[in-house]
């Protein structure tokens, strides 16, 4: 969580000035400042910033993606031409290819090269899972210090004899704490090996990387960055994450701690496997075969254990694991997982973990079901159900605790026949026979909701969705960001607190964490002027600037009351724009980032 600010008389005023303007919904409240207008990439997205307003951001959509041409041989060209031949018609903003001959140079139009970035992330009908292809990351971490925004490097490398990052990364800095720790989570770059001669004496070229996703932290903003290893990496070096530090250096996060029963097999087996000759060497190295076996697969490869970490700026972290939520039968091979989000300045974490229908199972059985995951608090050595009886309960998780120990989240609750997330919040300091979450009013009783964070003044910041038709994957519901006020009982939605002249021009759809200052972390979607894959704006025939929605960090600081009313029209009652950001709808980025969120993406492997 954001850190508790030192000055309580700041804090007083920042307190009290922020809970009595969110009643006022028709009025400004909070000004905007963008975090994340960067050249060199399309959305950026907010993560935590600390009292002094350091934010951590991430981005997306890099202009001009270094794809390797002197990778790619006429077959891959002509496959490529075939792949865009059968989809251009329906994929809004692309045209069929261009230019075939500098397509095949090395040298494509941004129509072109848009298009081969996406056969190489495909992973149905492109090259995303095939280890023989170049690998596309295209996650980009950043921190804005003083209103500068720039780039935090933590494993990517240089192309060899080239000053060009990989980009074959996925990594996220999820925050910075008071004292200036920086901390998130990271994978290794994917790298062209050495030249394999199969069993036929056909040469062959893996894409593979020496690990997944790690979890980092870094005194010096990641000039020196300190490695979380797993509690188990055989096979694949396994995965870990760090996802919260508190001011006084403990990192939560989890850790790989068995691997699963098939990516077992498939490394092990004789017959089909990657100890079948056949393949390893016959065809392929073995750990170019752990790779393909990774990126092909659909299931977790590892069980994952909450962890919590005693931070040295000499790099050797006291790890302990933070124990699961129900112990499985013996033979019982379903991967059981536990994951810490966030922790207090007195230790206490919360997060979530996978537990039984039946919460009062002690002796369960070898398919005893098990349809969800459960939100906890870890303390005193125990892992906490904070979601009581089960009866007419689904999933929950818990996202974030303050110092007082109100832990928030989200918990899925049977509405009218129907299952809706509600946000909610919940006192972990009484004993878990007299644990309650309580889930106040939101935008509507359909609305799915979730709460980020909390600050330590009891404000409470999320998003929920707005509307009310059937979605679907095509037509999801948009959504708006949310304050909640847990002493006063008052909910406001962030679009109606921003000054009246900003209201069709920022349009908020998630609040990702609130400081004790009362500033909000944001991600907005903004009008502005297209760019094609190579970063050139596009214009219309008249020669003006095309127009796209993207989204943008933001922060959303507390102001006076000015007492402003706006007009019907600067209320921002626009139509929705879904198609309008190019390749998929907003939700769709917001899966990528992580954290629509599996917490971006537990699973990367």
């Amino acid at each position: 969580m954001n850190q508790f600010v030192k000055s309580l008389l700041a804090v007083g005023i920042t307190s009290a000035l922020s809970i009595s303007l969110i009643s006022n919904v028709s009025a400004a409240t909070y000004e905007i400042v963008d975090q994340g207008e960067v050249s060199k990439l399309k959305y950026t997205y907010a993560q935590h910033q600390n009292s002094a307003g350091d934010m951590a951001i991430s981005g997306t959509n890099l202009y001009n993606f270094p794809v390797q041409f002197d990778y790619l041989d006429d077959d891959d060209f002509d496959a490529i031409e075939i792949y865009v031949a059968l989809r251009h018609l329906n994929v809004n903003g692309l045209n069929d290819i261009e230019d075939s001959d500098a397509l095949r140079a090395g040298n494509p139009t941004a129509n072109d090269l848009a298009w081969v970035v996406r056969w190489l992330q495909d992973t149905s009908s492109g090259t995303g899972s095939d280890i023989e292809y170049q690998k596309v990351g295209d996650t980009i971490p950043m921190t804005n210090f003083g209103g500068v925004t720039t780039d935090y490097n933590i494993w990517d490398v240089t192309f060899e004899g080239t000053e060009t990052l990989t980009r074959s990364t996925v990594d996220i800095v999820s925050g910075i704490t008071d004292s200036g720790i920086s901390y998130g989570t990271a994978t290794a770059p994917y790298l062209p090996s050495e030249p394999h001669i199969d069993a036929e004496g056909v040469e062959h070229t893996f894409w593979v990387r020496e690990h997944g996703m790690r979890g980092f932290a870094s005194y010096d903003l990641g000039a020196q960055v300190l490695e979380i290893v797993p509690f188990e990496t055989v096979h694949a070096g396994g995965v870990s994450a760090v996802l919260d530090v508190s001011e006084e250096g403990v990192a939560v996060g989890f850790s790989s701690y068995k691997v699963s029963k098939f990516f077992d097999d498939a490394i092990n087996e004789a017959t089909g496997g990657c100890a079948d000759p056949d393949i390893v060497p016959g065809r392929m190295t073995l750990e170019a075969c752990v790779a393909e076996v990774q990126l092909r697969s659909s299931a977790d490869i590892y069980h994952s254990m909450a962890l919590k970490a005693t931070l040295d700026p000499n790099g050797n972290p006291v790890v302990e694991q933070l124990g699961l939520l129900v112990t499985p039968h013996p033979d019982d091979t379903r991967p059981y997982s536990s994951y810490a989000l966030a922790v207090n300045s007195q230790g206490v974490v919360v997060g979530y973990a996978d537990g039984f229908n039946d919460e009062t199972v002690t002796d369960p059985a070898v398919g005893e079901r098990r349809d969800y995951h459960y939100a906890v608090v870890f303390k005193n050595g125990e892992v906490i159900d904070l979601t009581g009886d089960h009866t007419d309960k689904g999933s929950s998780r818990a996202y974030d605790i303050n110092n007082a120990g109100i832990a928030v989240g989200h918990i899925t609750r049977a509405i009218n026949g129907k299952g809706v997330e509600k946000f909610f919040y919940v006192d972990t300091n009484v004993s878990k026979e007299e644990v309650n979450m309580i889930s106040p009013e939101d935008f509507f009783s359909g609305s799915d909701s979730t709460a980020r964070a909390i600050n330590n003044s009891g404000l409470i910041v999320g998003e929920g969705e707005i509307e009310t038709h059937n979605e679907s994957s095509s037509n999801p519901r948009r959504t708006a960001a949310f304050v909640y006020d847990m002493n006063d009982d008052i909910f406001a939605n962030l679009n109606e607190l921003i000054p009246c002249n900003l209201r069709q021009t920022y349009n908020i759809i998630e609040a990702r964490g609130i400081n004790d200052a009362g500033v909000i972390s944001a991600t907005a979607v903004v009008k502005t002027d297209r760019r094609d894959a190579k970063g050139e704006i596009m214009l219309d025939s008249s020669g003006s600037p095309l127009k796209e929605d993207v989204v943008r960090a933001i922060s959303l600081n507390p102001i006076p009351d000015d007492g402003e009313v706006c007009t019907a029209e600067e209320e921002g009652k626009v139509e929705r724009q879904g198609a309008s950001l190019g390749f998929g709808s907003t939700w769709l980025l917001l899966a990528i980032l992580g954290l629509r969120r599996k917490f971006f993406s537990f699973y990367l492997n």
